[in-house]
């Protein structure tokens, strides 16, 4: 596994996006997204600061993904 960096939840929905998660619904303070080519939900914590390192791999899990395909989204946004 590789070391995650810092990210906000707008990153982090950013990426989720482009790996073609839809937003599903919102309840609260949390969004939670969908991927019909996966067949899975997600659910993200809409807040202020950076998601925790350990939420952030809690997220990466549920999505279906690697941690290196989920940097891998992150990349593609910076080049």
């Amino acid at each position: 596994m590789g070391r995650l960096p810092g990210l906000k939840v707008k990153e982090v929905e950013k990426i989720l996006r482009r790996a073609g998660f839809i937003e599903d619904k919102v309840r609260g303070s949390h969004i939670t997204f969908y991927s019909p080519e996966r067949d899975v939900f997600t659910t993200v914590p809409f807040h202020s600061r950076n998601i925790a390192t350990g939420t952030l791999r809690a997220i990466i899990k549920q999505s279906g993904m690697s941690v290196d395909e989920f940097v891998g989204y992150l990349r593609k946004r910076k080049g």
